[in-house]
C-alpha cells in the first residue's frame, strides 16, 4: 500500500506497450485477449501499437480484467509532477499513508490532539481546497488531521466521538480525492475505508450513505466493479426510505441522488445502458424536487446530474450525441463554484467529441486546454486525459497552438 516512486511521464503508446508485454507474459493471444476484454483483435492490436488510445475507463478496466492485472499496472501511475503546487501535493501523500497506516480508529498513538473545534474548522477548510483540486493546500495538513480524529474519536466522550467521527467522514472523501487524482489509487481505497469506518461507527444511515459513495468511487477507479456495484445497491436501498427530497434538511436526498448517479456510472462502464439511463432518470427525478443543492460540497441538483450524465454518455461510446443530449436544456456552470466539477463539464466534452473519429478534433482540444487551465492537477495526473492529449497530437494534421502549449503544460512530448 505504500506509494510508487513516481515515473517519467508516459510517452507516446506506453498504456499501448504495457499492455502487450503483459498480454504476452501471460501467455495469451491478441484473439484471446480481445475477447475477454470484449473488443475486437484489430482494436487491441491499435491499442498496443499506439495507433489508438485508452478513451474511457470501463475499457482500461476491461483491459486489465482480461489481463488479470490491476488498472495501475497499466498506467503506471503515479507519474512525475510537472509544476511546484503538484509537486508540493505529491509531498503531503506520505503523512496521509502513514495516518491510515499507523494507526485506527481501535489503536491511536499516544499524544494530545488539538481542540476539536479546530479540528473541524481544518477539516472544513480542507474539503473547500479539494473541491477547487488545489491539493497541495488541501494536504498540507491532512495527515496529522486524520491522526488527531482517530484519537480523538477513540479517547473523548460520547459528544467529542461523535463530532470526530463526523468530521472523519468527510475528511475522508478528502484523503480519498487527493490520492486517486495523484496517481495513487490503492491509498484511495485505503483512505475511504477510513471513512467508512468512522460512519459505520456513528451509525447515521445518512453519512454512512455518503461514505459508501465515495468508497465505491474509490473501487470503481481500481476496476473493483462488482464490490462497487453491491455497495452502491445496498447504499441506495437502506437510503430509500429516509431521503425525502422536499424535506427542510435534504442531505439524505442529495446523497441518495448522488448513489444513483454514481450507480449510473458504473452500469455505464460495464455496458449496460438500460441501467444507466435508469439510474439517470431516478437521480434527474430527485434533483429536481431538492433543486440545487451542495451538503457536504456535492453538488447535487440538476445542474450536476446533468454534468454527470454526460460522463455516462461518453463512458457508452455516444460521442456528440452525449453533448447533444446534455445541452437540450441551458447549463449554468456558475452553480458549481467548484474547478473540480467544472473540469469535469469540460473534460467530459474533450472525451466526446474526440469519439468522432477525427471530425470535431478542434473542439474536443479546445475543451481539453478549458479543463487543464481550470483544474491543472487533476488533468495532468489523469492516464485517461493523458491517453486524449496524445491521442488528438498524433491524429491532428494541423498544428495548433492550444495542443502545443496542452504538450507542454502535461509533459509529454510531440
Amino acid at each position: 500500500m505504500s506509494p510508487r516512486t513516481a515515473r517519467p511521464a508516459p510517452d507516446y503508446g506506453e498504456i499501448g506497450r504495457r499492455i502487450r508485454t503483459i498480454r504476452r507474459r501471460r501467455g495469451l493471444s491478441l484473439d484471446t485477449a480481445a475477447g475477454l476484454a470484449g473488443i475486437s483483435k484489430p482494436y487491441l492490436s491499435q491499442i498496443e501499437t499506439g495507433a489508438r488510445r485508452v478513451s474511457r475507463r470501463g475499457l482500461l478496466e476491461d483491459i486489465a480484467s482480461a489481463l488479470g492485472c490491476s488498472v495501475v499496472d497499466l498506467t503506471g501511475e503515479p507519474y512525475v509532477p510537472v509544476d511546484g503546487p503538484s509537486a508540493t501535493a505529491l509531498a503531503t501523500i506520505p503523512p496521509i499513508q502513514l495516518a491510515l497506516l499507523d494507526c485506527d480508529l481501535d489503536d491511536v498513538p499516544d499524544q494530545r490532539p488539538r481542540p476539536l473545534a479546530d479540528l473541524e474548522l481544518a477539516v472544513r477548510d480542507a474539503n473547500r481546497h479539494r473541491d477547487h483540486t488545489r491539493y497541495e493546500l488541501a494536504g498540507r495538513e491532512l495527515g496529522q488531521l486524520l491522526v488527531e480524529l482517530q484519537i480523538t474519536a477513540a479517547t473523548g466522550d460520547e459528544s467529542e466521538r461523535r463530532r470526530a467521527l463526523t468530521a472523519l467522514v468527510e475528511a475522508g472523501i478528502v484523503a480519498y480525492e487527493m490520492t486517486k487524482n495523484l496517481g495513487h489509487p490503492q491509498l484511495a481505497v485505503e483512505a475511504a475505508r477510513r471513512g467508512l469506518d468512522a460512519a459505520r461507527r456513528l451509525g447515521d444511515p445518512t453519512l454512512l450513505g455518503f461514505a459508501r459513495w465515495y468508497y465505491a468511487l474509490a473501487l470503481m477507479r481500481l476496476g473493483s466493479r462488482r464490490r462497487a456495484a453491491g455497495t452502491l445497491s445496498s447504499a441506495v436501498d437502506d437510503l430509500a426510505s429516509v431521503a425525502d427530497p422536499t424535506a427542510n434538511q435534504t442531505l439524505s436526498a442529495e446523497v441518495y441522488g448522488l448513489l444513483h448517479i454514481t450507480s449510473a456510472l458504473e452500469a455505464a462502464r460495464s455496458g449496460r445502458a438500460d441501467d444507466a439511463w435508469a439510474h439517470v432518470a431516478e437521480a434527474r427525478s430527485i434533483a429536481d424536487r431538492t433543486g440545487e443543492r451542495n451538503s457536504l460540497l456535492m453538488h447535487f441538483g440538476p445542474t450536476n446530474v446533468t454534468a454527470w450524465s454526460l460522463a455516462v454518455g461518453v463512458e457508452l461510446g455516444e460521442g456528440a450525441a452525449a453533448i447533444e443530449r446534455a445541452h437540450r436544456t441551458p447549463v449554468d456552470l456558475t452553480v458549481f463554484d467548484s474547478a473540480n466539477r467544472v473540469a469535469a463539464w469540460h473534460f467530459d466534452h474533450a472525451r466526446a467529441y474526440a469519439q468522432e473519429d477525427g471530425r470535431c478534433d478542434l473542439e474536443a482540444i479546445r475543451y481539453l486546454d478549458t479543463a487543464e487551465r481550470t483544474a491543472p492537477q487533476r488533468l495532468h495526473h489523469d492516464p485517461i486525459a493523458r491517453e486524449l492529449l496524445l491521442e488528438l497530437d498524433g491524429r491532428l494534421r494541423t498544428r495548433v497552438w492550444e495542443l502545443g502549449s496542452l504538450r507542454h503544460r502535461f509533459g509529454v512530448s510531440a
